[in-house]
């Protein structure tokens, strides 16, 4: 149905999503797409205390924000106080976007996204939202009913959906930066510090990096970086790593080299976070996942490795059985065995959809009856 806000003068789409930074760079690769091709404005709906405000604004985006309550699936005193910032950020999200007046709206998940999702249907305005994991989070799963298209990152996503549903869901891909498509391994193996012959390991444990991973890594740096091995280890900002060991270069957070760095990489040792597992298999490279564990997460991170893992693209290794001894032997390993790494990293390409942001652009373009396409 048309929007009462939809005219020819309104010419905005609206995004939204947050909570965590994974909810933010594949909404932030779509804009970006949406930009390059669209000449009308785009604006982000998020929180107040995440952090897609800052990853937002510095991406040139005006952002606007609501109250924002979590979405939890077990019981908690917290469950109550949520719901009035939830309605808060329903009647904060009728008001933004009745001031915008957006043409469509592009939800990225997390729990931030529900209120300016069912707001947008209050208001008549077309709503679309994307899921990166292989099994929907809560947030997707209350969306959907509300969203003309629920676009996914994988196949097996849309049996997670009810039936009545499904005639709704289109598979895309997970979006990338274009940074990733344009990525120099050459580069990366410099940034690193890599002679010729060097072998590069990269440890990843996500955009904040991760406590458990810098704990298996520290202890075994040194003997990991024998033999001409170069390790780069990603911390996360304020964590310890192996710092000061011959062969290792330890960074807090990784920027603008990042693709390049895993373009470079002849193994990645990381998280299994949608987000990476998207870059892996965009860059084809092979990986040791060490998913997040059911204790800490709602599992999701452990059906993302199974994908991986099912098609040769990735080992996993559990954290219930990972310690500094497995790791490091599992690593040495597969870079003893060229062919292995090769063929994992072919599959890992395998799961690579074609330039989800594109995909994603095309069809946000083609509900806004095409106008505005440079």
């Amino acid at each position: 149905m048309a929007s009462a806000l939809t005219t020819a003068a309104a010419r905005c789409v609206a995004f939204t999503g947050g909570g965590t930074a994974g909810h933010v760079f594949p909404g932030l690769a779509v804009a970006a797409e949406l930009a390059r091709r669209w000449d009308g404005r785009i604006v982000w709906i998020g929180s107040r205390s995440g952090p897609e405000r800052g990853l937002v604004e510095a991406a040139g985006i005006p952002f606007r924000t609501v109250p924002a309550g979590k979405l939890r699936r077990y019981r908690s005193i917290s469950n109550v106080t949520d719901v009035f910032r939830i309605l808060g950020g329903l009647a904060a999200s009728l008001g933004v976007l009745a001031a915008e007046r957006p043409a469509l709206l592009f939800s990225k998940g997390g729990f931030v996204s529900v209120p300016p999702v069912i707001a947008a249907r209050l208001l008549g305005i077309p709503a679309f939202t994307h899921e990166s994991d292989v099994d929907p989070g809560l947030a997707t799963r209350i969306n959907a009913r509300f969203c003309e298209r629920v676009m996914v990152s994988h196949a097996g996503t849309v049996d997670h959906f009810p039936p009545a549903l499904r005639d709704r869901v289109l598979v895309t891909g997970n979006p990338l930066r274009a940074a990733f498509y344009a990525a120099d391994p050459a580069e990366g193996r410099r940034v690193a510090g890599c002679a010729a012959g060097d072998r590069l390991v990269l440890v990843l444990g996500g955009s904040s990096g991760s406590a458990f991973l810098n704990g298996l890594v520290t202890p075994v740096a040194g003997e990991l970086c024998a033999g001409g091995i170069r390790l780069v280890h990603q911390t996360g900002d304020g964590k310890q790593g192996a710092s000061g060991v011959p062969g290792c270069l330890v960074i807090p957070f990784i920027g603008a080299e990042l693709p390049h760095l895993l373009a470079g990489a002849d193994l990645v040792v990381c998280r299994a976070g949608a987000n990476t597992l998207a870059e892996l298999a965009a860059l084809g490279r092979p990986s040791l996942l060490v998913p997040l564990s059911a204790a800490g997460s709602r599992g999701d991170q452990l059906r993302n490795a199974e994908v991986f893992r099912a098609a040769g693209a990735a080992e996993v290794m559990p954290e219930e059985t990972a310690s500094p001894a497995a790791l490091r032997d599992r690593v040495r390993v597969l870079l003893a065995d060229s062919g292995r790494l090769a063929a994992m990293g072919k599959a890992a390409r395998g799961l690579a959809v074609a330039d989800p942001a594109a995909r994603i652009a095309d069809l946000l373009i083609a509900r806004l009856g095409g106008a505005g396409d440079r």
